[in-house]
């Protein structure tokens, strides 16, 4: 069980949505002031593992942000943007030049972009807040999204099981890794990310772990919304599963789900519950049932 609490984010002083308060009650856990939505909905995504994707599925997916463009009051995506991510000093990872560029010219044209660390790119930096111009999340965060007071994780870690990988993240995301990272050469990192990453070893679609941490997370967001009655839903990404479920009247667990295989993304407004979509032939469409 997950306790909620307040936060300050001292460790990313550019951070646009920095807690006030200096009183520590949970570590890792910040409640942001609200997102105010006036009309259009929010648009969110995750798992867009640009990197590992095809080039099809990237402009499928730059697709997607311009009509977000036209479309969003905010646009959230939920972690793995891309397959590999780590800020050096002074280069950033080759590629995904025009989604960056498109996510800036969102930033620029007035839709906000909060961009959630994953287990795929939690390393994200001032490149990205800075010159990108995104807000950066790197850990689970309570937020109002469209008149939802919603907790926001990418959902790695979380739940039961999957002990070695919790060995692992605490390993990478800690300040010795990082730092001997750091100094190797920027090729010799990226090889080693390709290496470490399976995302590619199950393109015909989700693998039977991808389904078992789909029914752990689940549960672990039913249990959020069971012990903590403030929330009004409970958004993760990670599984590359999609899922929108009404677990008590008016309260929801949703999963964005991906855009390796799915293509599918969440709409949050003040108008009704959320709803999973899905991006086909260019345009939107509802899921099924």
């Amino acid at each position: 069980m997950v306790k909620l609490g307040l936060r300050t984010d001292d460790d990313n002083p550019h951070h646009p949505a920095r807690c006030g308060s200096h009183h520590l009650v949970t570590p890792h856990y910040c409640l942001l002031p609200s997102i105010v939505m006036q009309g259009p909905p929010i648009y969110l995504a995750s798992d867009a593992h640009l990197g590992a994707a095809s080039p099809e599925t990237e402009q499928a997916f730059l697709a997607w942000l311009d009509f977000c463009g036209t479309e969003a009051s905010r646009v959230v995506i939920n972690g793995d943007l891309f397959d590999f991510w780590f800020e050096y000093g002074s280069v950033i990872p080759r590629g995904h030049t025009r989604v960056l560029g498109a996510l800036s010219a969102l930033v620029d044209s007035g839709v906000p972009v909060l961009l959630m660390g994953g287990n795929h790119d939690w390393w994200g930096g001032t490149y990205l807040t800075d010159e990108i111009g995104v807000e950066f999340l790197r850990e689970p965060t309570v937020l109002n999204l469209g008149g939802n007071n919603t907790l926001l994780a990418h959902g790695d870690g979380l739940g039961s099981g999957d002990l070695g990988y919790r060995l692992l993240r605490f390993v990478f995301r800690g300040a010795p890794t990082r730092f001997l990272f750091r100094w190797l050469h920027p090729d010799a990192g990226a090889w080693i990310a390709r290496r470490v990453s399976k995302t590619g070893t199950h393109p015909g679609g989700q693998s039977e772990k991808h389904k078992v941490r789909s029914e752990i997370l689940e549960r672990w967001a039913s249990d959020q919304l069971s012990s903590s009655p403030e929330l009004d839903l409970v958004v993760l990404g990670h599984t590359h599963v999609p899922v929108l479920k009404e677990v008590f009247p008016g309260r929801y667990y949703l999963n964005a789900g991906d855009w390796l295989v799915n293509r599918s993304y969440g709409v949050l407004s003040r108008e009704g519950p959320p709803r999973l979509m899905f991006w086909r032939d260019g345009a939107p469409s509802e899921a099924d049932g």
